[in-house]
């Protein structure tokens, strides 16, 4: 069995910083593509940042500037730094990967963290 699990999350005023962390664990193989998503109450999950297993990375317009997504292969780990937080970015932020175990490649989501931004 597989698991995504998100850490990190917390409540921090506008102009402040987060790092949260997506961890791979269990029968993994290799973690291919990974993304995080966030979901504000009443809206729909959104792509946040995505990071391919070269490294390569690509950002919401919303975001770009402010978040870096990268990845630790070796700990099946990936990063979502964040800094100069808007109250806008409050949600529940979700991590969503392609990873290959003994017997199949499947999609994972995470169970979620909440960001609060908020002074």
């Amino acid at each position: 069995q597989v698991q995504l699990v998100e850490s990190g999350g917390g409540s921090v005023q506008p102009g402040g910083s987060l790092r949260l962390s997506c961890a791979a664990s269990g029968t993994v193989v290799e973690v291919h593509t990974v993304g995080w998503y966030r979901q504000a109450p009443g809206s729909r999950r959104v792509m946040v940042a995505t990071i391919a297993q070269d490294g390569s990375t690509n950002y919401a317009d919303s975001v770009r500037g402010r978040v870096t997504i990268s990845r630790d292969n070796a700990k099946n780990t990936v990063y979502l730094q964040m800094t100069g937080l808007k109250p806008e970015d409050t949600a529940v932020y979700y991590c969503n990967a392609n990873i290959e175990d003994p017997w199949s490649f499947r999609n994972y989501w995470g169970q979620g963290t909440q960001v609060t931004v908020s002074s």
